[in-house]
């Protein structure tokens, strides 16, 4: 942290996001979401994908307005664009037609700068954020990170007092997100940026830990904060030092601890059957990849979740679905930021082609609520076939039409590897192979 002021600058209290479905049901993006944002502080929104992170971020942007909850900048509500607040995306969101200095003064333009301070200000931001001799060239003449350079100058020149970043070096390759992340970094504690405090959205534990002063981890399914954490690590960091390192395995333990099915609010909420829960849908081949990977003498059948990914290279959104996925199968055990293979995952990696399907057939009927009950409805169809539609009604009642969509294809991937039943395309019915 930047000063010991801690002047609240930003408050979000009980927010809710919820969208109305044709079923009745809503679908909940965030629940009971509370964020205070101080003043000289960097926070970090940490978690999977579809944890209703950005969403949070377009809401304090005053882009989204939510189904519920409070929403105040300086103590005043929020009923629009919120003043003073900038964003950086990850896809760059740059003008193609206009040069590097036309995309930076563009912001100045639109808010009515007076000529002569908007140059002076264009030039200033250009001149931080290291873009200097670049001032004529166009998007498609500079490379990933130097685009992102101009977002970020585009941002900052405007003068925001709260810039949000959604995953702003994602896109970019390892290197060049860690010169872009140190610069930055330098800035912020140089004290030569022009804001008072940073937002940010990213699902890399790591960054998160490198980058922030507080830490919220988010949960899925709907979006709710499970934990916040405090980083009081001095700077510069050192990725390396046991304290880091310690912290880092530590959000990898929550991320990764099992979480209870959901509990309806009150008696007259639908119950959700055990079958309606959201899955990702994750190639068996990712699946069978791992468990050889964790059975080879480098791992002997147990590893430290981010020791593993430094050395797959993988980030929270290539990892943890893997690894949540092989848990749900009972082919692994996932705790306290470590994996290790069960016996019938150590069977499956020394096994042959034939019974890795029979054993991944067994495991779907007994762990994956959802292909044990298509299988069951099947079983007792006429000619053992089932239109799609019917169960992805049956999701949609719990989930939003995506999600039941992705459940579904998840499902069905498996089941085709495991040869329980498969998806005719044409006619968009489940069915056994053998049907006739």
């Amino acid at each position: 942290m930047l000063n010991t002021v801690n002047t609240t600058l930003f408050e979000l209290n009980g927010v809710r996001q919820a969208y109305a479905k044709p079923s009745g049901q809503d679908y909940v993006v965030l629940d009971n979401v509370d964020l205070t944002l101080r003043d000289g502080e960097v926070v970090g929104l940490l978690g999977r994908s579809g944890s209703g992170k950005s969403t949070l971020l377009r809401i304090v942007a005053g882009l989204v307005k939510p189904t519920a909850g409070a929403v105040r900048h300086h103590g005043e509500a929020v009923g629009g664009p919120t003043d003073g607040v900038a964003m950086v995306f990850q896809t760059f969101a740059l003008f193609p037609w206009l040069t590097v200095w036309e995309n930076v003064m563009a912001g100045l333009k639109a808010k009515g700068v007076p000529a002569g301070e908007a140059e002076a200000r264009t030039e200033e931001a250009i001149d931080l954020i290291g873009l200097s001799g670049f001032e004529s060239a166009y998007p498609k003449e500079l490379s990933g990170g130097m685009r992102q350079r101009v977002g970020f100058a585009r941002a900052l020149v405007v003068h925001p007092e709260i810039l949000l970043m959604d995953e702003p070096f994602s896109a970019l390759d390892v290197l060049t997100a860690e010169t872009l992340r140190t610069d930055l970094l330098d800035l912020w504690m140089e004290r030569r940026l022009p804001i008072k405090s940073i937002l940010m959205v990213t699902h890399n534990i790591e960054e998160a830990v490198l980058m922030c002063d507080r830490i919220l981890v988010f949960s899925s399914n709907p979006g709710r904060v499970a934990a916040e954490i405090r980083v009081e690590l001095p700077h510069p960091r050192n990725r390396l030092e046991p304290a880091f390192r310690a912290m880092v395995d530590d959000i990898y333990g929550l991320m990764t601890a099992r979480k209870p099915l959901p509990v309806p609010a009150s008696a007259t909420e639908k119950r959700r059957p055990v079958h309606a829960q959201p899955l990702e849908r994750v190639s068996t081949n990712l699946l069978a990849g791992l468990m050889e990977t964790l059975a080879s003498p480098a791992y002997l059948g147990k590893a430290d979740l981010p020791h593993l990914a430094a050395g797959l290279q993988h980030e929270i959104d290539d990892l943890f679905p893997i690894a949540e996925a092989l848990q749900m199968l009972g082919f692994a055990e996932v705790a306290e930021g470590d994996i290790h293979l069960t016996e019938p995952g150590r069977l499956f990696a020394e096994s042959g082609v034939d019974d890795r399907k029979r054993l991944f057939a067994e495991h779907l009927v007994l762990y994956v609520p959802l292909a044990a009950h298509i299988h069951a409805t099947l079983k007792g169809a006429p000619n053992h076939r089932v239109p799609s539609a019917q169960f992805q009604e049956e999701l949609e009642a719990f989930m939003s039409e995506d999600y039941a969509e992705e459940t579904l294809k998840a499902v069905t991937s498996w089941a085709r590897y495991a040869e329980l039943f498969t998806y005719d395309d044409e006619a968009e019915t489940f069915e056994f192979e053998d049907a006739e």
